[in-house]
């Protein structure tokens, strides 16, 4: 089954950036509405290995078949908005079934 993975929105933290984080020059290759498609719930080539952490078991869960996360949390139940574990800068995932294998 295929998912696709769409990078929608970023938020800084500039006042966590400021207070916690040691300088560094490059942080995240993603850039905001790039796609990506997951075959068999296997993470992307391209895709962010950190950012795999977070949204990985969700793109495994809708390539096996499950859905409705959370008993109708998303508006379509074959779908899920994650966000990466940077605290500092994460990026939101939209993460949808595009194809069924029925």
């Amino acid at each position: 089954m295929k998912i696709r993975i769409k990078a929608l929105k970023r938020v800084v933290h500039e006042d966590l950036i400021e207070k916690y984080e040691n300088p560094i020059e490059h942080a995240c290759d993603i850039k905001l509405n790039t796609e990506f498609v997951s075959i068999d719930g296997k993470m992307p080539i391209g895709f962010c290995e950190s950012a795999w952490q977070s949204v990985g078991p969700f793109v495994k869960r809708l390539a096996n078949g499950e859905e409705n996360f959370y008993d109708g949390w998303m508006k379509n139940k074959k779908s899920a908005m994650i966000s990466c574990n940077d605290g500092f800068r994460p990026v939101s995932f939209y993460i949808e079934v595009i194809e069924d294998d029925n």
